[in-house]
């Protein structure tokens, strides 16, 4: 059985975002796969998906200090700007951390580990609502 559909997530500040729940709400389909894969992709260039910590909200904060960090702002070598200072880093942000997650499905839900969870990195100060699809493929 396959199933794919378009979901779209609430705009989000920037920073990494714990997004399973809203994520598992708009897909009551699930329930019907006891055993597949998941596949969530964003349809965004500027806004990245990666699995880390659902527990302790302090990772995502050092996410978020890291990859400022790491990937500064207005830098003088930046070229693309057309959006903003934020825009050429947020592309950089996107690219090192993905666009898609590929998620095994187990008895109707994600089978994730006892202390993951799905983040929406959102790279840009106003990213805007998120377009996610998820294909889901199993019996």
């Amino acid at each position: 059985m396959w199933l794919q559909k378009e979901i779209r997530l609430s705009p989000k500040p920037r920073g990494f975002h714990l997004i399973t729940a809203e994520l598992l709400r708009e897909l009551p389909e699930l329930r019907d796969f006891q055993i597949g894969m998941m596949n969530v992709f964003i349809l965004h260039t500027s806004a990245s998906l990666t699995l880390n910590e659902n527990a302790d909200p302090t990772v995502r904060q050092d996410f978020e200090n890291y990859f400022n960090r790491t990937v500064k702002e207005n830098e003088p070598y930046y070229r693309h700007q057309d959006e903003g200072l934020d825009d050429l880093p947020a592309h950089i942000k996107s690219s090192l951390l993905g666009a898609s997650l590929n998620i095994p499905i187990s008895n109707g839900q994600p089978r994730l580990g006892t202390w993951q969870g799905i983040y929406l990195c959102e790279h840009r100060n106003s990213g805007g609502v998120r377009r996610l699809v998820i294909t889901l493929h199993g019996k």
